[in-house]
């Protein structure tokens, strides 16, 4: 978390003591599994041939996801034991709704999966209230102005409801990314101020900044991460349980295996020293949306690789095949932000950055005629790249 008078693009303060330290609860990881049984939901909705509105609905519901999962985790992170068990098993609940309506969410479903979305957000910025806290490091999670348009869209019928759910997330993001900490805080001390001037007696204490638990909050993401990767590979056995037993099918589904077991040592092991996922380098209101980034295109990753299956012993349709090359370049190219912003210098992101990004563009563009098992072993040998720049270049200089 940033000092006060920090700027909010500038990395968080230290972590808590190390006698300070804690880790995720039994519930906490409960709850991450609810969250992640609605991302493997929503890796279904580009099952076969996916197209460009097909990918636009999945980044919608999944930033959906994502932002409900992220309120319930950073009041995890704050409260601490004083976390109400009734208030998160709710909101797994609300969780587990979203996730059941995925299915039929274009059409009977739509409002539930609207209404559980409200029903989380609420849920969860009621914790905040006369806490005294703001959480000016991810404010998402204390405003309701973006979820009125999902009120709204309850009467609504598509595509005006989807504009509606876009209306709101970017209210919520815009606000997120436009108020600076320091903002947030001070107007929160501001109103505390005017309600005192016109009681007598203030029955809520004078706001403070929230703090993060930092090494909490890592580790939370990390998990959320390599929970995704895992449904990855799920996905990946099932499609291979229901194919027929070839040479092909076995190059494709250990070219899978060593892909996701590659972007798990970069996501998770953090290799070359990278902070694929920006916490602790980048300030939490640019860190937490890279976080989603990486998550969702490794759920959409998966949903590639269970395609790719299918197809193992034809040409990968082209929609497919940039899903998944993008998925990979999408994914390692946070990597390379992360890497640069962590100072890595301008040689790594040249050598080791700019490969991993624009090869698996390439790729989807020229890899047409090859089968989907060659385009996974490609695939592994960009994942792996760094590594090996690292490896050969880096630790071989003067």
């Amino acid at each position: 978390m940033t000092s006060e008078n920090a700027s909010p693009g500038t990395a968080p303060a230290p972590p808590l003591p190390a006698e300070a330290e804690r880790h995720a609860s039994w519930l906490e990881l409960f709850f991450d599994l609810i969250a992640v049984a609605g991302v493997a939901q929503l890796a279904h909705l580009l099952h076969g041939v996916p197209g460009a509105d097909d990918l636009g609905f999945y980044c919608l519901l999944y930033l959906a996801f994502w932002t409900a999962w992220m309120c319930f985790t950073t009041y995890g992170n704050v409260a601490a034991d004083k976390v109400r068990t009734r208030t998160v098993l709710i909101g797994m609940f609300g969780l587990a709704v979203m996730a059941a309506a995925v299915p039929e969410v274009r059409t009977e479903h739509a409002r539930a999966f609207a209404l559980a979305y409200v029903l989380v957000r609420v849920l969860a910025s009621r914790f905040w209230q006369g806490r005294g806290e703001v959480l000016a490091d991810w404010p998402v999670a204390q405003l309701s102005l973006g979820v009125v348009p999902w009120i709204v869209s309850v009467w609504a019928e598509a595509p005006t409801r989807y504009w509606l759910w876009t209306a709101g997330l970017a209210v919520d993001l815009g606000l997120t990314f436009a108020l600076s900490r320091n903002r947030i805080l001070a107007r929160a001390q501001e109103e505390w101020e005017e309600r005192a001037a016109e009681h007598e007696r203030q029955p809520r204490p004078r706001p403070t900044a929230a703090r993060f638990d930092a090494r909490h909050l890592d580790e939370r993401l990390g998990l959320f991460t390599l929970i995704v990767i895992g449904e990855s590979v799920a996905l990946t056995v099932e499609a291979s349980s229901e194919a027929n037993w070839t040479s092909r099918l076995g190059s494709m589904a250990v070219g899978s295996f060593v892909l996701l077991l590659a972007l798990w040592a970069l996501a998770v092991r953090r290799s070359c020293g990278v902070p694929l996922l920006g916490f602790g380098v980048l300030a939490p209101r640019f860190a937490l949306p890279l976080h989603c980034v990486t998550t969702g295109a490794l759920g959409a990753l998966a949903a590639s690789l269970g395609g790719a299956v299918e197809h193992v012993e034809e040409q990968l349709p082209a929609g497919m095949r940039w899903l998944m090359c993008g998925s990979v370049a999408v994914f390692l190219s946070v990597g390379v932000v992360a890497g640069v912003v962590s100072g890595r210098g301008t040689r790594w992101a040249l050598g080791a950055g700019v490969p991993v990004v624009v090869v698996p563009i390439l790729l989807g563009a020229f890899a047409g005629r090859g089968s989907p098992a060659v385009l996974a072993w490609a695939l592994v040998a960009v994942a792996r790249w760094p590594w090996l720049y690292e490896k050969l270049v880096v630790r071989s200089s003067p």
